[in-house]
Parts: C-alpha cells; sequence; structure tokens
C-alpha cells in the first residue's frame, strides 16, 4: 500500500535550498543542555477548558475544536479576542476551548454535524461572544477570522454528512490504529485540513491540524481507547507561529535581513508564500535535529512531545523578544 504520509520529504527541498531562513546546528546541544531538563512526557488534557466524557463524544468535540484551532493574534494595537468561562476570561486557543465547553454545557449540539453544516453567523457569533449563549447583547470583540471558521464549520458538517454517513469515527475504522493514516483521511476528506503550498514547482504538507487533531484524540485518551494508535511517533512537529519564534530565540534557525525587518515589523506575510514556506519547512527540520541530539543524550522524544517543550519555552517572556511571524490563514 502507498504511504501518502510524506510531510518530511516534502519539506527537506524548502529547507535545504531557502534564502530566508538559515539553520545552525551547533545550537540544537546547547538549547537541550539549557532547556531540556523541562520536556515532559506527554501533555496533559486535564484542563478545565477541554471536554472529556471517555467516550466517541470527546472525540466529535475535539474534532469541532481543532477545525477551528487557528489564528488567534489580534491586528497590532487591537484587543485580544477573549471569553468568560466559569467566572474566569480566556483567550486565544484556551478561549476557543472554553466557548466550545461552554456551548456544550447550555446544550448546543456543537459536535452534531447536522447543525454544523447549518450554523448560522448569528449562532457561531453566540457561542464566540465573550459571555456566551443566552447572553444580551452579544456584542465585543470577534474572533479573528470568524467568516472562515464559520465556512469550515459548515463545510466539515456537509462532508461528515455526504461521504462518512454522518459519523466521524467511521475514519477512525478506516485508519485502522494507525495516527498516519488518520491524518492522511482528515486530509483527502476535509479541505480546510489541507494545509499545503506550492514550494517551487514541489507540493509541501504541513498538516498541522490534522495532526493536531490526532495528537489531541492520543492525549486525552492517554493513547487508549480512541487513542490507541500504533505510530503515534510518526506524527513531526506542528509548524506554526510560536515554534519558530523559540527557535529563532535559542539561535537554531534566523532569519535574512528582509525577512527580519518584516517580522520586526508585523507585517503580514502571504499564506504559501516562498518566506512562510521557509520558516515551516526549517521548523519541521530543526525539530527533527532536536530529536537526533536527543537521542545523543540518551532521551527517546517524539515531534510532538518536542513541539510541546518548545511551545511551553514559548510562554516564557525570555522567548519573547522578537515578535512571532504574521499570517492570516485557516491552517495554523
Amino acid at each position: 500500500m502507498q504511504d501518502f504520509f510524506q510531510i518530511l520529504p516534502s519539506i527537506e527541498g524548502a529547507a535545504a535550498e531557502g534564502r530566508s531562513v538559515l539553520f545552525h546546528p551547533k545550537r540544537t546541544a546547547p538549547a537541550i543542555a539549557r532547556w531540556g531538563h523541562i520536556v515532559g512526557a506527554s501533555p496533559s488534557w486535564d484542563h478545565p477548558c477541554h471536554f472529556f466524557d471517555g467516550t466517541e463524544e470527546t472525540v466529535r468535540w475535539i474534532f469541532t475544536l481543532d477545525i477551528l484551532n487557528h489564528c488567534f493574534w489580534p491586528d497590532p494595537g487591537k484587543p485580544a479576542w477573549s471569553v468568560l468561562y466559569k467566572g474566569e476570561e480566556f483567550s486565544g486557543y484556551w478561549g476557543l476551548a472554553a466557548a466550545l465547553k461552554r456551548a456544550k454545557e447550555h446544550g448546543i449540539p456543537v459536535t452534531d454535524p447536522r447543525f454544523l453544516a447549518g450554523i448560522s453567523k448569528t449562532e457561531l457569533a453566540e457561542i464566540f461572544s465573550f459571555h456566551g449563549p443566552g447572553s444580551v447583547p452579544h456584542s465585543g470583540i470577534e474572533i479573528p477570522m470568524f467568516a472562515e471558521r464559520l465556512a469550515n464549520l459548515q463545510e466539515a458538517g456537509e462532508v461528515i454528512l455526504e461521504k462518512l454517513d454522518g459519523n466521524l469515527m467511521n475514519l477512525f475504522d478506516a485508519a485502522s490504529g494507525s495516527a498516519a493514516a488518520l491524518s492522511c483521511l482528515i486530509v483527502s476528506h476535509f479541505p480546510s485540513f489541507r494545509d499545503e503550498a506550492l514550494y517551487r514547482g514541489e507540493r509541501v504538507y504541513f498538516w498541522k491540524k490534522a495532526q493536531i487533531f490526532v495528537s489531541d484524540v492520543y492525549c486525552a485518551f492517554g493513547g487508549n481507547s480512541w487513542g490507541a494508535f500504533t505510530d503515534i511517533a510518526r506524527l513531526t512537529a506542528f509548524a506554526d507561529y510560536k515554534l519558530p519564534q523559540v527557535l529563532r530565540e535559542l539561535g537554531i534557525i534566523s532569519y535574512r535581513p528582509d525577512l527580519a525587518s518584516k517580522i520586526e515589523a508585523m507585517e503580514l506575510l502571504e499564506p504559501g508564500s516562498e518566506e512562510e514556506v521557509e520558516i515551516r519547512a526549517m521548523t519541521l527540520h530543526a525539530v527533527e535535529r532536536l530529536k537526533q541530539d536527543f537521542l545523543h543524550v540518551g532521551r527517546t522524544l517524539t515531534s510532538p512531545q518536542i513541539d510541546n517543550w518548545l511551545w511551553n519555552l514559548g510562554q516564557v517572556d525570555e522567548f519573547r523578544k522578537h515578535p512571532y511571524h504574521r499570517c492570516r490563514t485557516i491552517f495554523y
């Protein structure tokens, strides 16, 4: 059977031949020596904003979450979107998770493909409003890329109804316990997960949200039940904004002056542009090198575990001296 999970081979050209992003392999070992002690075994799903009931409903909730899991940053000078959940304010990813968990607790069927296929602008705005369903008025700061999120939910509902007999779990049956196969199936069925680009005429695959979905299910179920994948180690890092920001601070990657000045000025990069593809490709390349160097010090880690390590470093002020690159996209 042909193996369609070809993310790492696809990014080799952009990582090796790129004009704008440089890789500094001599900086990986010092980064591990300085910060490697804080790597966790795996991220925990245990968080007040995460839904979990141990059934298929959790998988469906995670899928809705990951359809929407992209691009939370505000325009310069604008306030960030946030929601109120159980008396606490959450923004970004946690704001999204809180909004969906809150909606479910209010009886809104956010996992039902029929509801998703027909969801209206008003219904989604209510879910994303600061105070949540039933609150008046439904005003405030709109989540970025609202129209795209609405369209992607509708698309997902329609695909599940029309191509999967109304049941997302049919993809898990087809994947037969393979994380790589499930990622491929998600990408093949849902265009909003088809995170790909052309780089100098060659197709490059990142599949960030599809892999995040598989990883989230694995994490939520602790590698059991619906998360019992036999090849979870095949997943790559999840190329986004935060990882390259951290890799830059660690000195593992750097930018040519033209690109560096754009990022410092918070200029938008075009999705699929050479600069944007090179940043993401070099991110995956750097994580694979870090994985090798962790092995050299006796630690066997998966790429998602290293991803989580870098993401956690990104929450520390020391790794926020330079801004992350800006790109308005539905893929991360």
